[in-house]
């Protein structure tokens, strides 16, 4: 089996990375390094850097070469060609502020897209236009290795998926199933926090002509308050800090055992 660690360059390593890294290798199959940095407007080469070091550091071992999604864009091209050939790709130009108030008359979990430009007929190649998938309903079961049976509707969650945003980047939903499909990863290991993403690349993959999906397990988070996780400004928890600060890479995993076992299970 294959697995892959993927972190998004746009900050520094923290301890909930190496939580995730201690599941990834811990389940003792094969590991590639897939760095993240399809955002081109928040991502960093030192941060991309930092990732290396800091991995080497903790002595995780990963297949070579290292692949980055900024160097992958004909690759996501050929996979949207593929949708829009099954006539699922549309134009959508609807504003952040569009959005944002849409969010504000909704009572979901998370914003589901209403369709607005679905029927539109808008041009894909216009300027400033995103791209979005239709997502039918449709329910889509798989069992995470962790948490066991799951069934999840893509279309009720999220709607229509914006796999390409106004400026031309494409987002993480589509580069994830993508990238995994691709690469032959045939087990996904991430934080709990992703769980809700895994139907619609389940569907995604699918559509691109995924006949198997690949193993999901979604593990607890580390966290830094109640109904709060880490982030990569989290300065008292960043690999880089704590390397400064004289930790050692086992002292850093004796962290993460330690939140994984302790009162910190509460807050997930």
């Amino acid at each position: 089996m294959l697995t892959r660690f993927a972190p998004a360059p746009t900050g520094w390593l923290h301890l909930g990375h190496v939580l995730n890294a201690e599941y990834v290798w811990g389940a003792g199959v094969g590991v590639l390094l897939r760095i993240e940095d399809h955002d081109r407007e928040r991502c960093r080469p030192e941060y991309d850097a930092g990732i290396l070091a800091d991995l080497d550091w903790l002595g995780y071992r990963y297949q070579l070469p290292v692949v980055r999604q900024s160097e992958r864009d004909a690759v996501y091209l050929d996979a949207a060609a593929t949708l829009r050939a099954q006539g699922l790709v549309y134009a959508c130009d609807c504003t952040r502020a569009r959005l944002a108030e849409a969010r504000q008359t909704s009572e979901a979990i998370e914003l589901r897209y209403d369709g607005h430009c679905r029927d539109r007929g808008l041009p894909l190649t216009g300027a400033a236009v995103g791209w979005r998938v239709r997502m039918d309903a449709g329910v889509e079961h798989f069992v995470d290795g962790l948490l066991g049976p799951q069934t999840q509707d893509p279309s009720a969650q999220c709607g229509d998926l914006l796999i390409r945003d106004r400026l031309g980047n494409w987002t993480y939903q589509f580069v994830a199933a993508v990238d995994d499909f691709r690469q032959g990863i045939d087990l996904v290991i991430r934080g709990v926090d992703l769980l809700a993403s895994t139907g619609r690349q389940i569907r995604l993959a699918r559509l691109l002509g995924r006949a198997v999906a690949p193993e999901f397990r979604h593990h607890p988070l580390v966290m830094k308050s109640a109904g709060q996780k880490l982030s990569k400004s989290d300065r008292d928890t960043g690999i880089r800090d704590l390397r400064a600060r004289g930790w050692t890479p086992e002292q850093v995993r004796t962290a993460v055992r330690s939140a994984e076992s302790t009162g910190d299970r509460e807050n997930r």
